[in-house]
């Protein structure tokens, strides 16, 4: 089975791809908030100049991807050290439970605003 998956093109990769799969994943990570937050502010000026509705989608997008990436170091870090007595990040949960207000105050917010778009003045 291994022969196969080699003849395909699969096998583990050394340290030079890896870090250069990081650097990939990191470009792309930073050209997508990029781009999320420049159609965030585009939307927004959209709604400010001609009065029209709040396009949420991209502010949704932006908010989930930085919690995904948030969410995914801090559990792949306590994971990696968690036989460490000697680590700080085995501690206490402060950015999880950071994190979860950042989520909670998000939420609202989307709740407050879709909620304020369906009512006219």
């Amino acid at each position: 089975m291994k022969r196969i998956f080699e003849k395909l093109g699969f096998r583990k990769m050394d340290e030079m791809e890896r870090h250069i799969l990081f650097k990939a994943q990191r470009n792309a990570y930073l050209f997508l908030i990029a781009a999320l937050v420049t159609w965030s502010f585009y939307e927004s000026i959209q709604v400010y100049i001609h009065h029209s509705r709040l396009n949420l989608l991209p502010c949704l997008l932006l908010t989930a991807a930085v919690l995904i990436q948030s969410f995914s170091q801090i559990i792949l870090t306590r994971s990696a050290v968690k036989d460490d007595e000697d680590s700080y990040e085995t501690g206490p949960l402060i950015k999880l439970v950071l994190l979860a207000c950042v989520i909670a105050a998000a939420a609202a917010t989307a709740v407050a605003a879709v909620v304020l778009m369906g009512v006219r003045t």
